[in-house]
C-alpha cells in the first residue's frame, strides 16, 4: 500500500498512441482510466488526519492544462510519458512545498508505459518526432489523495480526500 496525490488525466487519444507504438515497444502500459500526474509520493508513513491537514491549505489548479509531446526517462528509456512543463504546474509544486510535502525532483509527467525493451529503436526515434509538440490531453483541474494497493492483477487506486474546490 502506497499513498500519493495526484490530478487525474484525460489523455485524447490513448488507444492510436498505444497503437503507434505496439510494434516498436515492449511493457506494460498504464491503464487509461489510472493515468495521472502524480504530484508527491508520501514516502514516510503519515497518518490520513496529517496529510488532510496539510491539504487543507492547498487549492485546485485554476484550470485544465494542456498535455504536449511525448518523452521518456532512462538510458536506455524505462519509463514512456505525456509531457506538461507549463508554468502552471510548477508554480503549483511550490504551493505543496509551501504545505509541507516533499516534491524531490519534481518533473511534471504522465507514464504511459513502463518499457521492458524497445523493439526497434530507429522506429521509435522517427515516431516520437511525430509526436513533438502535439496536444496529447489535459490535466484535471482536481487534486486528490489516493492509495494504491497491488492486487493480483493490477493496481488499484482509491480516492482518500480532495481538495476542496473553491466557486469562484
Amino acid at each position: 500500500m502506497r499513498l500519493f496525490i495526484a490530478s487525474p488525466v484525460i489523455i485524447d487519444n490513448y488507444a492510436s498512441i498505444k497503437e503507434d507504438f505496439k510494434d516498436i515497444i515492449q511493457g506494460k502500459w498504464v491503464e487509461e482510466n489510472k493515468l495521472h500526474i502524480t504530484w508527491v509520493f508520501l514516502t514516510e508513513h503519515p497518518t490520513l488526519q496529517d496529510t488532510k491537514e496539510k491539504m487543507a491549505s492547498l487549492t485546485n489548479l485554476e484550470s485544465e492544462v494542456k498535455i504536449a509531446e511525448l518523452g521518456y526517462f532512462g538510458t536506455p528509456p524505462r519509463i514512456f510519458f505525456a509531457k506538461a512543463e507549463q508554468k502552471a504546474l510548477y508554480e503549483k509544486a511550490r504551493e505543496f512545498k509551501a504545505a509541507g510535502f516533499d516534491l524531490y525532483r519534481f518533473k511534471p509527467h504522465i507514464t504511459l508505459c513502463r518499457i521492458e525493451k524497445i523493439l526497434d529503436y530507429k522506429s521509435y526515434k522517427e515516431k516520437m518526432k511525430t509526436y513533438r509538440e502535439k496536444t496529447l490531453g489535459i490535466i484535471l483541474p482536481q487534486i486528490i489523495l489516493y492509495e494504491s494497493k497491488h492486487t493480483s492483477r493490477s493496481m488499484k487506486y482509491q480516492s482518500l480526500y480532495e481538495v476542496e474546490t473553491i466557486p469562484l
